[in-house]
């Protein structure tokens, strides 16, 4: 990555200060379409959420920045920081804004990218872990263009549906680097 395109967008801790946003991506149709929880997610819940998690020393929430605007959220939570290192991952974006700016594909490699390596370069993990839904065509190709490695899907009862999701990882090892 460049200087200028290192500029142009990061990953920074999230501060009571973006609740509300993060709260409104999350409850955007697109991404409820693609996650376990697809109810919308009331404000007092994700109070709550948001209560547990911004102290908690085995989760990161960051907010991603691109052109000085916040448009996503990467949250790394069951962080192992002493022993093997490993840690679990997800992320949402500002769907319905990034597409109104023709920017979704750009964003969405930069949140992957930026993720990536704060995972192995920032909190130095052995191994990434995730989850994705097997219906999920398109983030399951994105996944496999990052050299996550999926392992063997399991059904799963979420919200009144039945789905199968599909477990991911990335070693150290195997990572795609700039």
């Amino acid at each position: 990555m460049n200087t200028s395109e290192s500029e142009r967008h990061v990953l920074r801790e999230a501060t009571a200060d973006d609740v509300h946003l993060m709260l409104s991506w999350r409850n955007q149709e697109t991404n409820r379409q693609v996650s376990k929880t697809s109810h919308e997610i009331t404000a007092d819940e994700h109070a709550r959420w948001w209560s547990a998690v911004r102290n908690d020393p085995s989760r990161r929430v960051l907010v991603y920045v691109r052109d000085d605007r916040a448009c996503g959220v990467v949250t790394f939570f069951d962080l192992r920081l002493d022993g093997p290192r490993t840690g679990a991952w997800g992320f949402y974006l500002d769907a319905d804004g990034l597409a109104e700016r023709d920017e979704t594909l750009p964003a969405w490699l930069g949140v992957m990218r930026d993720a990536v390596e704060y995972a192995f370069d920032g909190l130095h993990l052995n191994r990434l872990d995730g989850e994705v839904l097997a219906h999920n065509t398109v983030v399951r190709q994105m996944n496999r263009r990052f050299r996550f490695v999926e392992g063997t899907p399991r059904q799963e009862l979420s919200d009144g549906r039945e789905i199968t999701v599909i477990p991911i990882s990335l070693d150290r090892a195997n990572r795609r680097q700039r």
